[in-house]
């Protein structure tokens, strides 16, 4: 059997940023695009440094190693405000905040300055690193609006023109029959290798962000189409539940007559039968009602309060009492109790996860209740085939079944998601010895009560 394992949470939360309450889609795509924006910030800022501290090698290397007048004093002043704003944008950006499309097109506007004041100290267009106007044609092509892109390319087109008209040209013999020995072709191929270079390393980088972004905004929409189809679900039930209820209070009514009736109170096995039938009404009455309750109250309303071991046993054992399983083992490790309000969407998701294993392995199967730090861990192992690989690959989409059954699949789709709302996630993987573990993990802040978790911390402190 493969250890393949296979995982859902909720997207971009890791364990140890599980909340109690899942967070809306569009909050988390706001998050998404904030993230972005900061790293492609950054990725710019970098660029810069760069930028400043190959300003000066150059510099030097031309005004000493070839022996060209350049105006230093100038060059570096601008050099140390271009540090100096880079300085300040990276102090800005430290700290995640909302990189708006106006402050992206103000820091190219800066860089397209800042090298437009360079080149006028240096021959303006004569200059062969002219052709970096381009680098920021094509960074803001990537990281602009529409319009901010065209501006900044008309900025950068102006400053060009500006700078063969006024600059003072400098003084470089072509040569171009010296090859790189012609310090104009030499400074044309650095142009070339820098350009080339940095378009590659960096805007390889920004892309990359770029399809990290989509990635996970099409994670988002992918969830919130799942959970509309819980909520439609939810809403099938809800509406069964109603029409049943009529049926089955009829049928209470009638068999309840029946019991006194002379056929039957003179036959014990007619009465036996009436009985039997009467129970199984019953048993659909209190599921009809449990599925009411979790689709018409909110979650903590008209429920008890209870404890984590107290709950689960009670959960269990009523599973055992009605599946009746030939080998069921159950094992509580959560050592110290912590009260809870009992959920009857927990309850449903593990019995959910107990029903799939009882199918895949009717003759042997085991559950275990655990605590880890501050979660929750339920664990349920079997002894059946397994999970199919594409199976685990999509582990947690609904309709994924090995059972064949139109509509099937849904138990741990609706475990996936209840998981996921109150911050969990569930790992599904092979035994190398055959059989399948399924592990849940819920967060304590989400299911135990605050007052006690307070309490906790207040004794761990003293």
């Amino acid at each position: 059997m493969s250890n393949e394992i296979a995982s859902a949470s909720p997207a971009g939360i890791g364990p140890a940023e599980a909340v109690p309450h899942a967070m809306s889609g569009a909050a988390q795509g706001g998050r998404l695009q904030v993230a972005t924006g900061v790293r492609n910030m950054q990725q710019l800022i970098q660029l810069r440094w760069i930028a400043v501290v190959g300003q000066v090698v150059t510099i030097l290397m031309v005004h000493y190693g070839l022996g060209i007048h350049l105006p230093l004093h100038q060059m570096l002043v601008v050099l140390a405000c271009l540090a100096a704003f880079n300085a300040a944008s990276q102090m800005r950006w430290h700290s995640p905040h909302m990189v708006t499309n106006g402050e992206l097109f103000l820091v190219l506007l800066v860089d397209v300055g800042m090298l437009t004041a360079q080149l006028y100290l240096s021959g303006g267009a004569s200059n062969p690193f002219v052709f970096l106007f381009l680098l920021q044609v094509v960074l803001g092509a990537m990281l602009l609006e529409t319009w901010s892109t065209w501006t900044l390319c008309g900025v950068a087109m102006a400053c060009f023109v500006g700078l063969a008209l006024f600059a003072q040209p400098l003084v470089l013999p072509l040569a171009p029959e010296r090859g790189l020995g012609s310090p104009y072709i030499l400074g044309l191929f650095i142009c070339f290798v820098l350009i080339a270079s940095l378009m590659v390393v960096f805007v390889a980088r920004i892309n990359r962000n770029i399809r990290r972004r989509d990635a996970r905004l099409a994670d988002l929409r992918q969830r919130a189409a799942e959970e509309e189809h819980i909520v439609r679900m939810g809403l099938l039930a809800s509406g069964a539940a109603h029409e049943l209820g009529t049926p089955l209070a009829t049928l209470s009514v009638i068999l309840g007559d029946w019991r006194r009736m002379a056929p039957f109170d003179s036959n014990p096995e007619l009465l036996g039968e009436v009985s039997e039938m009467q129970a199984q009404v019953q048993r659909c009455k209190s599921i009809v009602s449990g599925i009411l309750l979790s689709a018409g109250e909110a979650r903590g309303e008209s429920s008890e309060r209870t404890s984590v071991v107290e709950f689960v046993d009670e959960v269990v054992a009523d599973w055992r009492d009605s599946r009746q399983p030939r080998s069921f083992t159950y094992d509580n490790h959560f050592g110290h109790d912590l009260p809870i309000v009992s959920d009857s969407a927990i309850q449903q998701m593990i019995h959910n996860v107990l029903d799939n294993a009882l199918e895949a392995s009717p003759h042997w199967l085991m559950f275990e209740l655990a605590r880890h730090a501050d979660e929750m861990v339920l664990t349920c192992t079997d002894a059946g085939p397994g999970f199919a690989a594409p199976m685990l690959a999509q582990f947690g989409k609904p309709y994924q079944s090995s059972k064949g059954r139109a509509g099937g699949g849904l138990g741990l789709f609706l475990v996936v998601n209840v998981a996921r709302t109150l911050g969990g996630r569930v790992e599904a993987r092979n035994k190398t010895e055959g059989g399948a573990i399924v592990t849940i993990t819920l967060p304590l802040a989400s299911v135990v009560l605050e007052e006690m978790l307070d309490e906790e911390e207040v004794d761990e402190i003293e």
